[in-house]
């Protein structure tokens, strides 16, 4: 094939991203926390979610871009009972530290 006619086109691995999320809202009690385990691991994202003392969740997702941006947006807006009031997003350099998606803390 000759330059030009796409056979000698370079596939780049998707991108692996990591972003941290803090949430606010009525965001404790109400399966958040098991709700976002299956979803990132539904999308195939690692990392954690937890409650935080001041009654904030956290996560961390970290993956390909496009499904921890999905995993992102689940975290905006949350399960059935969830009442989320907004998120702060963090952007971060992949470490390809967890095997899983875990609830801790």
């Amino acid at each position: 094939m000759g330059r030009g006619s796409g056979g000698d086109r370079l596939t780049q691995a998707p991108q692996r991203v990591r972003a941290r999320v803090v949430v606010v809202g009525r965001v404790q009690g109400v399966f958040y926390r098991d709700s976002t385990r299956k979803r990132a691991r539904a999308l195939g994202v690692t990392g954690w979610v937890r409650n935080r003392e001041d009654g904030r969740v956290e996560a961390l997702f970290e993956g390909e871009e496009a499904a921890v941006r999905e995993a992102v947006e689940f975290a905006r807006a949350g399960p059935k009972f969830a009442r989320v009031g907004y998120v702060e997003v963090a952007w971060e350099e992949a470490t390809g530290e967890f095997a899983d998606f875990r609830v801790v803390g």
